[in-house]
């Protein structure tokens, strides 16, 4: 066997030391007198039973490399990888090898762990192959080289390098990111929603997907927020970056949403508001973000965008329109004036928000996922809940996905028949003057005999009516409007006039002559508040939860 190639394939210092063996060894003559290079008679080979010849290794230099290498070392001849060779360390690991026997049977442990057919290749083809970082029967971690030997019928040289310490440490490392994205995705998931509001006139779904790597668990949330007075306000955001970090960010701006969208602002100023908020929370991270507002009685979706992609409405005829104006810079940027915008959201359309997970790809433009989501939106009908998973899957949306998604889906459905006797609207203009108040008291008695809702709840309602009508008249300018809506689950009263100055809640002194309306009307209904109109208006409302039996 030339030991020059066996060297050659050595490592590095492996090769030095066999090296210097070599020279040394060739000028000293062994025990019998014989020149060390040469390969003793008795020794040459050894037969297996069907006497079929194997190499020689015992010479004195190689025996002495291989003996000392600290890797498992294996020589296997011939086609079948008979057993040539084993030293020390492959001994200590896997126990005594008997030589001339095939490796499939002698050698059970190159079996276990893929490496047979391995060895194929490496004869067929006449290059070295490498198996990394596989664990042993004797519990360590070892990566396997195979180099062909082209002395005679060929064979195939093993080394065997303990990697386990690598190994492990690369396990641990998995492991603490492992732990790292099960904290995020757990602090993700308690920031989100864990049960949606449900509006009176919108069915809503929404879902969350975080992605597939620790790096791609990000700050995409969604909220559902009920105004009051029938409006709701819908929300989807999405923080820049990735990790724990990320989540907190986007759990300080969602809890910041809610508390602005208390106020009853129009959308744009609430991102104003919240572009500040992230510049404080941290300069160096910017969000995106969608506020929506749908009010039944207008039949559109009034938005903000702060860079986040465009709402995507299939209207009733199955029609599919982008909300993509006004868009401004992300949040966090500042020295933006944000400005709101609308789009027809019908009884029978549905509305889609996503964050850029569901349609951005690499190597795609994004127009490109965004018109394919457009295309699967048009395709898919039902309930909220399977068009939201219709969407997901239509994207290829997987658990290795390479970002998280998350996806708001709301309906307006069209209401016929009895259902459609449970939402009802009534509207009186209201032209000042001292028979204003009597007219909406009447118009108000009237129109809930006509909604049969029970005596106490007719009183309350035509006491509320004329409460905020009387406040109007006193504080308010014209144009009035009185406005009563049903729902399946509350009775809301309404009155708009022309001033901008909202009521508030006062304690009256017992000499008082006014002031006491607005804590009547608190007194006696559900819920209250007011709220500024385009146009330099403001409604003022309340609303009365229905007995149970009256709606659905």
């Amino acid at each position: 066997m030339n030991f020059t190639r066996w060297s050659a394939r050595l490592p590095g210092t492996q090769r030095r030391a066999a090296a210097r063996t070599e020279t040394a060894a060739a000028a000293t003559p062994d025990r019998r007198g014989e020149s060390a290079n040469s390969v003793p008679a008795a020794r040459a080979e050894h037969l297996t039973d069907e006497a079929v010849p194997i190499p020689a290794v015992d010479d004195l230099p190689v025996r002495e490399v291989l003996d000392r290498v600290p890797a498992l070392v294996a020589l296997l001849h011939g086609t079948d990888h008979r057993i040539a060779y084993t030293n020390d360390a492959y001994t200590t690991a896997f126990g005594e090898r008997p030589p001339g026997e095939p490796a499939r049977e002698a050698l059970p442990e190159l079996a276990e762990l893929g490496l047979l057919p391995l060895l194929d290749q490496v004869l067929r083809s006449g290059k070295p192959r490498t198996l990394k970082s596989r664990k042993a029967p004797d519990g360590r971690s070892y990566t396997f080289t195979c180099t062909p030997v082209t002395d005679g019928d060929g064979g195939v040289l093993i080394f065997a390098t303990d990697v386990t310490d690598h190994a492990e440490a690369a396990e641990r490392l998995r492991a603490s990111e492992r732990r790292q994205r099960e904290t995020a995705v757990t602090l993700q998931r308690s920031l989100l929603p864990q049960e949606l509001e449900e509006p009176d006139d919108l069915r809503i779904a929404a879902t969350y997907h975080p992605g597939g790597t620790e790096a791609a668990v990000g700050g995409d949330w969604y909220d559902v927020i009920t105004l009051g007075g029938g409006r709701t306000a819908l929300v989807i955001g999405d923080v820049m970056g990735r990790g724990v970090r990320a989540a907190a960010v986007m759990g300080q701006l969602r809890t910041a949403v809610r508390a602005y969208a208390r106020l009853d602002l129009p959308p744009h100023e609430v991102l104003q508001l919240l572009d500040g908020l992230a510049t404080e929370i941290d300069a160096n991270q910017i969000a995106t973000c969608v506020y929506a507002i749908h009010d039944p009685n207008e039949g559109r979706l009034v938005y903000a965008s702060a860079g986040h992609l465009p709402i995507l409405v299939r209207d009733e005829h199955g029609e599919v329109h982008r909300a993509d104006e006004p868009t401004g810079p992300p949040l966090g940027t500042g020295g933006w004036m944000h400005a709101s915008g609308s789009i027809p959201l019908s009884p029978g359309s549905t509305a889609v928000l996503y964050t850029d997970g569901l349609v951005e790809r690499r190597n795609e433009d994004l127009d490109e996922g965004i018109a394919a989501l457009s295309r699967a939106l048009a395709g898919a009908t039902g309930t909220p809940q399977v068009i939201c998973d219709r969407l997901v899957r239509s994207a290829g949306v997987t658990a290795d996905h390479d970002d998280d998604v998350a996806v708001l889906v709301l309906q307006h459905p069209a209401r016929t028949g009895p259902d459609a006797d449970l939402f009802r609207n009534a509207a009186l203009e209201l032209l000042g003057g001292v028979e204003a108040a009597p007219r909406a008291r009447a118009f108000a008695s009237g129109v809930l005999t006509s909604w049969r809702f029970p005596p106490d709840l007719h009183d309350l309602g035509v006491l509320a009516t004329s409460e905020l009508v009387a406040n109007s008249l006193q504080h308010g300018t014209p144009p009035m409007r009185l406005r009563l809506r049903r729902t399946d689950r509350r009775l809301i009263i309404e009155v708009t006039d022309g001033d901008d100055h909202l009521p508030r809640r006062r304690r009256a002194e017992p000499a008082d002559e006014s002031g006491r309306g607005i804590a009547i009307v608190a007194t006696i209904a559900s819920a209250w508040g007011s709220r500024r109109t385009p146009g330099g208006g403001k409604a003022v409302w309340c609303e009365f939860a229905l007995p149970k039996g009256s709606g659905r």
